[in-house]
């Protein structure tokens, strides 16, 4: 079977774009931040969320979320990913959706309360 010269560039698009997705989806975020609730989001005051509130929050069904430095609120779609820093200033490596407003939490890393 012979594939002629438009095929051949299909075929290296195609490959191309998969590259390129898979980079892309591979690609993380620093972000600097707050662990909230989905119940008060940025609503917790000043740039430092009670750390029970946000707890007993969570406990009573809210979902945890991430609230960035310029209070943008973001679903974490891995919410186990935060456990235990519910309340805390935090800096997280993630992919982020922008579209959907999500982020996916590869790792954490807590910052002094401010």
């Amino acid at each position: 079977m012979r594939i002629g010269a438009r095929g051949l560039v299909c075929v290296a698009a195609g490959l191309l774009s998969m590259s390129a997705l898979r980079a892309f989806a591979l690609a993380n975020e620093k972000l600097e931040g707050w662990v909230s609730d989905s119940k008060c989001g940025a609503m917790h005051g000043a740039k430092s969320p009670d750390p029970d509130c946000v707890a007993k929050c969570i406990k009573g069904g809210a979902a945890p979320v991430f609230v960035d430095a310029n209070g943008k609120v973001w679903t974490i779609d891995d919410p186990d990913a935060v456990k235990g820093h519910y309340g805390h200033h935090v800096s997280v490596e993630a992919s982020v959706d922008a579209g959907a407003k999500s982020v996916h939490v590869v790792k954490v890393t807590m910052l002094a309360q401010q």
